[in-house]
């Protein structure tokens, strides 16, 4: 099972590597979580540098993909050519977007009449594409899901985790990382979040 973390340069640090720590408690045969990026190497918004552990073809094929954000999104989306290799198919993937990420999303036309989360700034972005935002940090429609807010992405690391292998993986992986002394009240509000938008049963991906 491969989920890939698409990440570009100028990425946000807690979009792409909070969803990288809950989706690594996974314990399971096969279970690999990448980030994936266009480039051997990308830059963040603060000037970390982190390598490619996969590329975008390999999640174009992965079983999960998260579309991170980043102060370079916008740039993104313009780029033909890039955009071209984002071969995402909700029929065969789950699929989710950190605030900026929805527009990747949104210009993919994968959301079109589907509701939205993403972050304040990226929000007007996202009207323009013709997508409503939603005023909550998560949302999910079938196999596609947004989050909107940096820390909204330990609800999208929980959703794909339950939608792959269960409600108990995911409330297993947020109860680790979940404070001491708070661990209950952030897994509550973490299922909480995201049991309205999931069945039961992990998704044939």
């Amino acid at each position: 099972m491969h989920i890939a973390i698409l990440t570009f340069e100028g990425f946000n640090e807690l979009d792409s590597l909070i969803a990288l720590g809950i989706l690594n408690r996974v314990r399971k045969p096969g279970w690999r979580v990448s980030i994936a990026s266009p480039s051997a190497r990308v830059r963040s918004m603060n000037g970390v540098v982190l390598e490619a552990q996969a590329s975008l073809a390999e999640a174009s094929a992965a079983d999960a993909v998260i579309v991170g954000s980043g102060m370079r999104t916008r740039e993104v989306v313009a780029d033909a050519a890039l955009m071209a290799q984002l071969r995402l198919d909700p029929s065969r993937q789950l699929l989710g977007a950190q605030c900026s990420g929805t527009l990747v999303l949104a210009k993919l036309g994968l959301i079109a009449g589907v509701p939205a989360c993403t972050d304040l700034t990226t929000k007007p972005w996202v009207e323009e594409a013709g997508v409503t935002v939603l005023n909550q940090p998560f949302v999910a429609r079938g196999n596609v899901a947004t989050a909107g807010g940096c820390l909204a992405s330990q609800y999208l690391a929980a959703w794909v985790i339950a939608r792959l292998v269960g409600l108990a993986e995911a409330h297993g992986a947020m109860h680790y990382v979940a404070p001491v002394g708070e661990k209950e009240d952030y897994v509550a509000r973490a299922m909480r979040n995201i049991t309205p938008f999931m069945d039961t049963a992990p998704a044939a991906v």
